[in-house]
């Protein structure tokens, strides 16, 4: 971790070493009552394994009869805004301009679910070599966001990605076979994802 001798407040929010957090394993969320970011590094991660999912067999049906179409990258700001949209969020307006700023260095993907014209669901998070680093996912009508994920993890292994990292588990991951790991074995695959040079 930096020290916070050599770094302010505001230096944490810089690219730079934004990435070098992400890289060792860390992640900001905002305080929502005093909009402080602070960084996280949890003992026990959760991820997704890309060669272990589980796809829902509801979920492919929801899939077929919704005429959900798929887009990626195609505006982040709308993506992000989205996701911090909700009654709580630690998703703050300055990280939001933090983010912004990764993604105009390339480091922030989304996927985006469409419908009749419309962004209706998706996900972002950012990508450094082998590893995808989940942030946030919303959903405007029924199995939105879920069907944003299972084609980011379906793109994911067409990329030859090996680290779909999201964090923290939820009954909405669990679904799709996320598990908990320590976070020794999650430095273990982070090394071995830096190791490929993939291209979202």
């Amino acid at each position: 971790m930096p020290s916070k001798e050599k770094f302010s407040y505001k230096d944490y929010l810089e690219p730079e070493i934004m990435l070098r957090m992400y890289s060792q394993g860390a992640f900001p969320m905002a305080d929502e009552e005093t909009g402080i970011i602070n960084w996280y590094m949890p003992e026990k991660r959760t991820i997704i394994p890309l060669d272990k999912y589980n796809y829902p067999r509801s979920l492919k049906k929801d899939i077929s009869e919704s005429k959900f179409e798929f887009k990626f990258d195609t505006d982040f700001f709308p993506v992000v805004k989205s996701c911090a949209n909700r009654n709580s969020t630690w998703i703050s307006e300055e990280l939001i301009e933090a983010y912004l700023r990764l993604d105009k260095l390339g480091f922030i993907h989304t996927v985006e679910t469409w419908q009749k014209g419309k962004l209706v669901g998706g996900l972002y998070g950012v990508v450094i070599k082998g590893a995808f680093f989940g942030e946030s996912m919303f959903s405007k009508v029924s199995q939105a966001s879920k069907a944003a994920l299972i084609k980011l993890i379906e793109h994911l292994n067409i990329k030859n990605f090996t680290l779909l990292d999201v964090q923290f588990m939820t009954p909405h991951l669990k679904m799709f076979g996320a598990i908990e790991i320590s976070f020794e074995q999650y430095e273990k695959l982070l090394l071995n994802a830096y190791k490929i040079d993939c291209k979202f």
